[in-house]
């Protein structure tokens, strides 16, 4: 039975842990140092160290890796591989060299497209019909190492970075399952990725989500649903902050940020092209509406421009 060291942090790595679990004996799991959270600013487990404490395994917390002695405290625990799973933090040389087979990573995008930190989103925002998960053989690199298997996965045209997130997070444990047995026993040989097509997935900011009505609409729409939950969609109404929680794309041609129509459907407003209705909001200090039923407290004139027209 190999032996694995597992290297995750938030919910995505859970379904990667508990294939893990199946597949070998869990010698330790690393993840990131406990923060503080809510109110209270009570120090808080990550999801992963949630699963690996209820399950009794070792857990690793080191806050620095580069330049400490926890590629020797790797090295203690004998792990025939690494694998690492959305962990948070990049593996030094030293490390990436400890485990015999190495370290694997179980990455959210057909790479070497979205290599980086938010593949999920960009690959909505970017308009992408399908995208997928990589398990590769980690180098020095930013996601550039070896690929062992791969999985492809339609984007449905509802899809937020929520439902991707959770759906992409159940096919790394089932890349792992189905891959890792035979890379482990010589029968699969990573492969380079290729040199064309390599496209960057950079962290999400909050300013991601400021939504600019001299973009096309679909364009609008689509980052919408990629920034949800975080760090939604958003304009200024009246110089307050108004998110925008649902949408769908029209037909509709005017100048950017105008209102074209309001009513039972919505709030439309037009874009660099194309319009937006405007389905589900919430203006600030208030709960989430129908556009509907914003309306019946809020009056707005078609002709008129009241969001901010560009992001502040």
């Amino acid at each position: 039975m190999a032996r694995i060291v597992f290297m995750g942090t938030p919910a995505f790595a859970v379904k990667s842990l508990e294939a893990c679990l199946e597949l070998g004996e869990v010698v330790a799991v690393v993840t990131q140092p406990d923060k503080p959270r809510g109110r209270g600013q009570a120090l808080s487990f990550s999801p992963v160290k949630e699963v690996a404490v209820a399950r009794g395994l070792t857990v690793l917390q080191p806050v620095k890796l580069r330049g400490t002695g926890f590629a020797q405290e790797l090295a203690a625990l004998r792990p025939d591989v690494a694998v690492v799973t959305a962990y948070g933090k990049i593996l030094p040389k030293d490390v990436l060299e400890v485990p015999p087979h190495g370290c694997v990573n179980v990455h959210a995008s057909l790479l070497p497209r979205f290599r980086g930190a938010a593949p999920i989103q960009w690959a909505i925002a970017s308009g992408d019909a399908v995208t997928g998960v990589c398990l590769m053989k980690m180098d020095e690199g930013m996601d550039t190492g070896p690929i062992i298997d791969r999985t492809e996965l339609p984007i449905a045209p509802t899809d937020t970075s929520a439902t991707l997130h959770d759906s992409l997070a159940a096919l790394g444990g089932d890349v792992l399952r189905r891959a890792l047995p035979a890379y482990l026993a010589g029968t699969v040989k990573p492969v380079p990725q290729p040199t064309e097509g390599v496209v960057m997935a950079p962290m999400i900011k909050k300013e991601d989500g400021a939504l600019d009505w001299a973009r096309p609409a679909v364009e609008l729409e689509r980052r919408l649903r990629a920034f949800t939950p975080w760090p939604g969609a958003f304009t200024t109404l009246d110089g307050a902050l108004f998110k925008v929680h649902g949408a769908k794309v029209a037909p509709g041609t005017g100048a950017p940020g105008t209102v074209l129509e309001v009513g039972a459907a919505g709030i439309e407003v037009a874009c660099g092209e194309g319009s937006l209705v405007l389905t589900s909001v919430q203006l600030e200090g208030k709960r989430l509406m129908s556009a509907q039923e914003f309306l019946a407290g809020k009056k707005l004139l078609a002709g008129t421009t009241p969001f901010a027209t560009r992001p502040s």
